[in-house]
C-alpha cells in the first residue's frame, strides 16, 4: 500500500490507506496548502485526507489556466490602435 504519488503534481507523499472517495497520506517534504481559504503549513510526517484527483504518479505542473478568446481579440485590437496612433504622430511632427 506503500504508493508514492504527488501531491496537486508537486509535493511527494506516500499513500496510506485507500478508499472510495478520500485517501490519507502522509507528506514526505514540507510545503503550504490551503484549507478553508487558510494557508496551512504541512510538516514531514503529517497525515491528511485527500481526494484521488489532487494525487498524481509523476510530478507534473498543472496546465495553464486558458485565456478567454475575447480577451486575446482585445488585446489585438488595443495594439493595432496604438501602432496607428503612434505612427500617424510620427508622420505629423516634422
Amino acid at each position: 500500500m506503500n504508493d508514492f504519488l504527488y501531491y496537486k503534481g508537486l509535493y511527494k507523499v506516500k499513500a496510506i490507506t485507500k478508499s472510495e472517495g478520500y485517501w490519507i497520506v502522509e507528506a514526505l517534504e514540507d510545503f503550504d496548502d490551503f484549507v478553508d481559504d487558510e494557508r496551512v503549513t504541512v510538516k514531514v510526517g503529517e497525515r491528511r485526507i485527500v481526494t484521488p484527483t489532487e494525487l498524481h504518479d509523476k510530478k507534473v505542473l498543472p496546465p495553464p489556466i486558458p485565456e478567454h478568446v475575447y480577451e486575446r481579440r482585445l488585446e489585438k485590437k488595443v495594439k493595432r490602435m496604438v501602432e496607428e496612433y503612434e505612427g500617424k504622430n510620427k508622420e505629423v511632427t516634422p
